[in-house]
This record gives C-alpha cells, sequence and structure tokens, in this order.
C-alpha cells in the first residue's frame, strides 16, 4: 500500500520527507478514519509512526477548509487544530516532524511550550499558525487569559494520552477541552493505556473508532532485550564496563533520579567517555544544545531522566540501557521504545539489582515478556534477596532508636 492509496492530496504526499517511502500500519488504518472526520482511540507502539498518523489528515483538513475560510472573510491565520503533549521534548518533536510538510503547504506551525518566553511564541502565534503542538500547562494559561482564538479549532490531539493521565494532567485537559468548540474531531493516540485511564479518555470522544495495532503495552520484536543481575553498588561500574566492551556509535542511558544523572554523566565523562546528562532541571536552552549535539551525533551518551522517555526519536539508535527500572512499569515500554523505531533492530540492556525485583515483576506481567536475569562474570552477585530472616532483631532496632535519640539531645 502507498500514500496514494489513503486518498491523500498529491501535494501532501509530495510534501513527505524522501525517506518515507510507504505508510506504517498505524498510519494505514487511522489516515482513513480520520479523513472521515471520525474520532478515534488510537493504540501502537512507540516509534511506529503515530505522529503523521494524526498529522497528515489534519494538515489535509487544515488546507481544505482554507477556502471556507477564505470565504467567509476570517482571518486564515487562526487555529484550526491543536495537539496537545505531555512534555516540551514531545512538543518539539512532533513540531519538527510536521512543520517541513506544512510549511509545503502553506500552513505553519506553533509551538507552546513552558521554558520559553509566551511573548515570543504568541508573536509567532499572532503572524500565522493554523496547528499548534502544545504542552498542557502553557496552553490552559493562554486560553485562560483569551490569547488564542479557538472559533476555528476543528480538531483536537491528545497523544501520549496515558501519559497526560498519569502526569496528572487531566484537570488541565478537561478544562482545556471546555475551552474548545464543541463540534470538533478529537483524536487520541498512546502506546499504552491501562483500562481504567481508557475509560476517561474514551468519555471525550463521539462515537469513536478503536484502532489497536498492537497488543497494548507490548514491544517490538526487533528490539533485543538482555537483562543482567548485578549488585546495586556495581550498576555504574558495570555500565563503564559494557560501554569499554562494546564499540557502539551512541548509546542512550536512563536513570531515574535528576542528581544520579548529572553525577554519573561526570563520571563518564572523567573516565574518557563523550556523555552529558540531561532532565528536567536543565534550562531550556541547555536541554535543546544537549538534545540537538545528540541528535547530530557529536555526543555519544546521553544520561537521560523519563522526561526523555518519550520525548526523543533519533533515527538508527542502536542502544538502550536502563541504568535502574523504572517504578512505573509502562514507562518501561517508552525507553526501550527509544530504539528500535520505525521497522529498525535495536538492543535494550537493563542492569537490575535485588531491590528491582517488584519493578521487574510489574513490567513482566505488563509486557507478558520472560525477561530472564543473565549474568556478567566480571561482576560477581554477592548481594542477598531482602527476606525477613535479613531483618536486624529486636534489639538492635532498639539501640538505633537509643542512638538516634542521642543525637536529637546533642542537638539542642
Amino acid at each position: 500500500m502507498t500514500f496514494s492509496d489513503l486518498n491523500l492530496s498529491s501535494d501532501l504526499i509530495t510534501a513527505l520527507p524522501a525517506q518515507i517511502k510507504k505508510p506504517t500500519d498505524i498510519q494505514r488504518l487511522a489516515i482513513p478514519v480520520a479523513l472521515n472526520n471520525q474520532d478515534i482511540l488510537a493504540l501502537a507502539r512507540t516509534g511506529s509512526g503515530k505522529t503523521l498518523a494524526f498529522g497528515l489528515p489534519i494538515l489535509q483538513g487544515i488546507t481544505l477548509n482554507l477556502s471556507k475560510v477564505e470565504q467567509h472573510k476570517t482571518d486564515p491565520n487562526k487555529v484550526q487544530a491543536i495537539i496537545v503533549v505531555p512534555t516540551r521534548e514531545l512538543a518539539l518533536q512532533v513540531s519538527e516532524s510536521l512543520q517541513p510538510i506544512a510549511q509545503s503547504l502553506g500552513l505553519d506551525v506553533v509551538t507552546l511550550c513552558g521554558g520559553v518566553a509566551a511573548t515570543s511564541q504568541l508573536n509567532k502565534l499572532a503572524s500565522g499558525g493554523q496547528l499548534v503542538v502544545a504542552t498542557p500547562g502553557r496552553l490552559l494559561d493562554l486560553l485562560n487569559q483569551q490569547l488564542i482564538d479557538t472559533n476555528l479549532v476543528q480538531y483536537l490531539v491528545l497523544d501520549e494520552v496515558d501519559r497526560l493521565l498519569d502526569m496528572g494532567f487531566w484537570p488541565d485537559i478537561e478544562r482545556i477541552i471546555s475551552l474548545l468548540p464543541s463540534k470538533r474531531q478529537t483524536l487520541l493516540f498512546s502506546a499504552t493505556l491501562a483500562p481504567k485511564l481508557e475509560a476517561l479518555a474514551l468519555a471525550q470522544l463521539n462515537a469513536p473508532q478503536r484502532i489497536v495495532v498492537h497488543q497494548a503495552n507490548s514491544v517490538v520484536d526487533t528490539v533485543d532485550e538482555q537483562l543482567y543481575l548485578v549488585n546495586k553498588g556495581s550498576k555504574a561500574k558495570a555500565l563503564q564496563w559494557l560501554l569499554q566492551q562494546n564499540d557502539w556509535p551512541q548509546v542512550l542511558v536512563f536513570i531515574s533520579s535528576r542528581d544520579s544523572a548529572d553525577s554519573f554523566a561526570k563520571k563518564l565523562v572523567k573516565a574518557g567517555f563523550n556523555a552529558a546528562a540531561l532532565h528536567g532541571d536543565k534550562d531550556h536552552n541547555e536541554r535543546q544544545q544537549t538534545l540537538a549535539n545528540f541528535h547530530a551525533k557529536n555526543l555519544k551518551i546521553l544520561v537521560a531522566t523519563d522526561v526523555l522517555a518519550r520525548g526523543i526519536d533519533i533515527a538508527s539508535l542502536p542502544v538502550v540501557i536502563n541504568l535502574d527500572l523504572p517504578a512505573n512499569a509502562p514507562v518501561y515500554v517508552h525507553r526501550i521504545g527509544r530504539t528500535a523505531r520505525a521497522g529498525k533492530s535495536g538492543l535494550a540492556i537493563s542492569l537490575v539489582c535485588h531491590g528491582d525485583t517488584t519493578a521487574l515483576e510489574a513490567i513482566r506481567k505488563l509486557t507478558t515478556r520472560e525477561l530472564p536475569l543473565a549474568s556478567l562474570d566480571e561482576f560477581p552477585v554477592t548481594d542477598q534477596p531482602a527476606n525477613a530472616n535479613s531483618k536486624r532483631p529486636p534489639r538492635d532496632k532498639k539501640a538505633n532508636r537509643r542512638t538516634a535519640k542521642k543525637r536529637d539531645n546533642w542537638g539542642k
């Protein structure tokens, strides 16, 4: 099947990037439904091409609407579509994917997110921007101030719906929806969605078409998942050893703590690796520069927190490493989904200690994969699993309390 078979306009097809030859499964299934003006709840794996699955029909719809707008003598630059995403990295990624296509059609994409002065974003919006890609906080703030005219909005996309829900954005989303025209098309896309969250999402749709390309929370078959059991205190050294033993062109390392990301990146640099950290405490310009360096392959190792689990799309990223497992099992799916994108193969390595047992079991249950633990001969495991027998006897606990009480008295 080609894009021509999906009833997309020849101008839109011509505007597609040269490397995109044929539609992915989610594009093949979602685009005709979207062009038919139906609401959609679509579940598809990370890296399956969701952005173009909702972006192309919206851009075509906006193009067709322009003649109607001009007939009513209304400003053709007013916002006609809004795409809401959970993070600024994802907002920028979606914008960068759609902007070249939009520009070739005489349209413009405006990004609204935190970390950048709202004034500059509003100025760009005033000069033209039929399609807005935004994070919830910045969008709602501007809507509450009535700084965005939504009268012509006909399309709303909620991308990474589960993240919007579990990050606590849903009250903002409901408020945003209440400020938009009730007569519109709504498209919801995500790679993972728990049943209780799906019920909330479906409440925002009108007779939706449910599209499931892959089993929910599944991992692409082209990802080689390798999990190694190591001592908790050996993880950093084990990762450095893996980096030294393998000549990987680029590696994305996930770590849960922001402070740990900075400290581990510094250790890698001290050991002679080309590495940098990226997390939510970095200012916008630094985050963008670090991402740009990684995209341009000027940076070999990026140590990141989960701010990036859904907001980075690096072509042919070969390796993702979990220095520790995420407490939230769906995050694991999104982390390793940074590799093996668009049909390519990739490697996902996780370093697991006994303290990660609960997280590992949750991931196994979610993905329905066995995920056996292997060993690294260079790093024998000496830690023991936590159990009832390993607890200190009561008298030791009393001694600890006496010591703590003495310390309290010293501070008085």
